[in-house]
């Protein structure tokens, strides 16, 4: 059956919201990207990232590098320590300070390096599942989606997901269906769609026009968990979920961030949180002042009464 995955997300999608996400009907989450490099030398900052709630499951581990000694050194010790349910390894990063160390999407560049680093984390954490995201290739002129993917694959990859745009697209214009198309006919193992899924009839044409096993939301999410279960209404009848507005919307953002404090402390979840909560306000009247705010707010009690003025 199709799954609805929640994407590794920098920045948004830690513990807090991961475990947002499952309760309103995700089928699995993928942690924040975590670097090889630093787990291996023993960053402490780097660990907890790793970190999830019970409710978190399936959980991936999403780990970043270029060098394949180093992944698989990293994905050992991360597995050791925090027993996730499978190693994401992260080919599709589009980020200026990450490409330019050789790491993330850059990796697209190489498919012989794509294929040693993705075998040698295979055999470092087997018999546990490994996967990989990438992307549709490195710019218009290089793209190579399925040659990365038939290389991933060939290195052990038990699932290889595609965002369909280049790394020079970052996250505009509309994604290409067509290259997540030919990488599910290409490769044996199943495939996940990723990339502008936004409701439950950008999900349906997502799966009808690639034949992709999976679905995997990021930005879609933010502001609005409750989208997992507004996709399984459209695909599968499910009963279309609830939509919190007024007291109930105030509800939820203190919801998550109750969750958030619980997980880290006040000041770090409420610095965190900010641009969580402008996300769930937008398009709301007084939104902009709500957030403007909500900016300067230093307390769980201070943020509750900002809310009140919604």
């Amino acid at each position: 059956m199709t799954k609805i995955l929640f994407a590794p997300m920098a920045g948004v999608g830690d513990s807090a919201f991961r475990t947002i996400c499952m309760r309103h009907g995700a089928d699995g989450v993928t942690s924040e990207m975590i670097s090889a490099k630093a787990t291996v030398f023993g960053d402490k900052k780097t660990l907890l990232l790793a970190k999830r709630t019970d409710e978190e499951t399936p959980f991936a581990l999403q780990i970043f590098g270029s060098e394949p000694d180093i992944m698989a050194k990293g994905a050992k010790i991360l597995v050791d320590a925090t027993s996730p349910d499978s190693i994401d390894i992260n080919m599709g990063c589009p980020v200026n300070k990450i490409v330019k160390n050789g790491e993330g999407s850059a990796l697209m560049k190489n498919p012989s390096l794509v294929y040693e680093i993705v075998s040698r984390v295979v055999e470092a954490v087997s018999p546990l599942p490994v996967t990989v995201k990438i992307r549709r290739g490195i710019d218009e002129s290089h793209i190579n989606a399925v040659e990365v993917a038939l290389m991933a694959e060939k290195g052990g990859a038990s699932m290889i997901t595609v965002h369909g745009r280049t790394r020079d697209q970052f996250y505009a214009p509309p994604v290409d269906l067509e290259t997540i198309k030919a990488v599910k006919e290409a490769v044996k193992c199943p495939v996940v769609g990723n990339g502008d899924i936004v409701s439950g009839e950008s999900a349906k044409r997502m799966l009808e026009v690639t034949g992709c096993d999976h679905i995997m939301i990021g930005r879609g999410a933010i502001g609005r968990p409750w989208i997992f279960n507004e996709i399984k209404s459209t695909l599968f009848g499910a009963p279309m979920p609830h939509i919190p507005v007024g007291e109930e919307l105030k509800e939820a953002i203190m919801t998550h961030l109750d969750l958030a404090i619980a997980l880290k402390n006040e000041r770090q979840a409420i610095m965190e949180s900010r641009a969580q909560i402008a996300w769930y306000v937008k398009g709301i009247k007084g939104a902009a002042a709500i957030r403007q705010k909500i900016n300067s707010a230093l307390t769980r009690d201070a943020v509750a009464e900002i809310l009140k003025e919604l």
